[in-house]
């Protein structure tokens, strides 16, 4: 039996991989400060992606990274995570291999 592909639409979704256990079923793919979602961008960029890049915590938080620098660059953050008030320290993200 021949088979001929007369079309083909391909379909693809990305998602930033943030660590958080998507089996639990976890919804906090939100930035914290903005509140969008990780996959959309901040409300400084027009379009989400690489230009529009997440930036992790010591403390294991994530958020959009115009959003945190806006956020650190404020007198009344005193350098610290806007969620649990450490002081932050960014953290150097290690990519796990794919399984």
């Amino acid at each position: 039996m021949k088979v001929v592909v007369k079309h083909w639409h391909a379909v693809a979704s990305w998602r930033w991989d943030t660590g958080a256990d998507q089996a639990a079923g976890e919804e906090d793919d939100v930035c914290g400060i903005c509140r969008v979602a990780y996959e959309g961008c901040c409300p400084s960029c027009k379009m989400p992606g690489d230009d529009c890049p997440l930036i992790w915590g010591e403390c294991t938080h994530v958020f959009h990274m115009h959003c945190l620098l806006k956020w650190i660059g404020t007198a009344a953050s005193k350098q610290q995570c806007p969620m649990d008030r450490r002081t932050w320290v960014t953290a150097e993200r290690k990519v796990a291999p794919p399984a």
